[in-house]
């Protein structure tokens, strides 16, 4: 499955792609007492702070035992490029003004993703939910965090 969480004034304003692996189906860890195991995680960043993320578990090294723990492996875009890269509208005024139009999307593509789209917007007016209320600057409704935890997830909450 895929969830989407999106919302106005959640507790950061992040873009990003978390892409949670599946676990292994049988840990040569066991209960050895290795501590909590983690899914790995891909993190694709989108904006603001472009870069990949990935969280993978790793052992602990040297001797004393069998100690895992979580470590990220970053590359930040900002890091890796020299120069300030432009902001998303920034490279679209940019792109118009030089007639350069690889990031807009043409009549066809528009009509494409509204019969994806149309579906899902007519169940949603079907189905006569009620909007979720939450606090300003929290991750949103305790409803969202309900529908993960179901199918025994949890949401990627950056910094």
């Amino acid at each position: 499955p895929f969830y989407l969480r999106t919302g106005k004034r959640l507790a950061t304003r992040v873009s990003e792609i978390v892409i949670e692996f599946k676990p292994i189906p049988h840990s040569i860890f066991g209960d050895s007492g290795a501590g909590p195991i983690f899914a790995n995680q891909l993190v694709i960043r989108l904006q603001p702070d472009e870069g990949v993320k990935q969280f993978i578990m790793i052992k602990d090294p040297g001797p004393g035992g069998m100690r895992l723990r979580q470590i990220s492996l970053d590359m930040s875009f900002a890091q890796s490029f020299d120069g300030r890269a432009p902001d998303a509208y920034e490279r679209l005024i940019m792109d118009v003004i030089r007639g350069n139009q690889t990031l807009f999307m043409r009549r066809d593509e528009v009509e494409a993703a509204w019969k994806w789209i149309d579906p899902i917007q007519n169940a949603w007016e079907g189905a006569k939910q009620e909007a979720q209320g939450y606090t300003a600057g929290t991750w949103g409704p305790s409803a969202s965090i309900a529908l993960i935890e179901r199918d025994g997830r949890t949401w990627h909450e950056s910094n």
